[in-house]
């Protein structure tokens, strides 16, 4: 079966969530490409239809099991792979959300292998996706005068 975000003709846009609990975030380690074996937050392809909102709930919910509050993005990212022949192999803009977790235990489905709470000046010395402990610092900074609702 062929990877249909493959070789894409345009950007895919995505939504992550760095999910406070506890004064931790969650970060899981993804188990395909792009960035395979590295620690992210968890999060995925918006669909036609959604709001930004429904999106990064949805994608929480279906790769961790965890109900969140998303609260306010948290910055932006955007992730191109090229190929050997320099061709755009995967093209990602990633709008990631600060969230509150608000109930579940992580579940991981297939996308990922691992999973950990950590505190956020622990991101830095992970191997991470580029710029995530900038955006858990920015996410932290949000939620600190945003209380969770619930």
């Amino acid at each position: 079966m062929s990877d249909p975000r493959a070789y894409p003709d345009r950007p895919f846009l995505a939504v992550s969530a760095a999910i406070a609990r506890d004064g931790k975030v969650l970060l899981v380690r993804r188990a395909r490409a792009p960035a395979n074996g590295l620690f992210s937050l968890p999060g995925g392809v918006v669909e036609a239809g959604e709001t930004l909102h429904e999106a990064v709930a949805r994608e929480v919910r279906e790769e961790t099991s965890l109900v969140i509050e998303p609260v306010a993005l948290a910055g932006f990212r955007e992730t191109i792979v090229r190929d050997q022949d320099n061709r755009v192999e995967r093209h990602f803009v990633i709008l990631p959300f600060a969230a509150h977790w608000v109930a579940g235990e992580v579940a991981l489905n297939e996308e990922l292998s691992e999973w950990v709470w950590v505190d956020p000046s622990e991101v830095a010395g992970l191997p991470t996706t580029p710029g995530l402990a900038g955006i858990v610092a920015a996410a932290f900074e949000l939620l600190r005068t945003t209380p969770p609702t619930s």
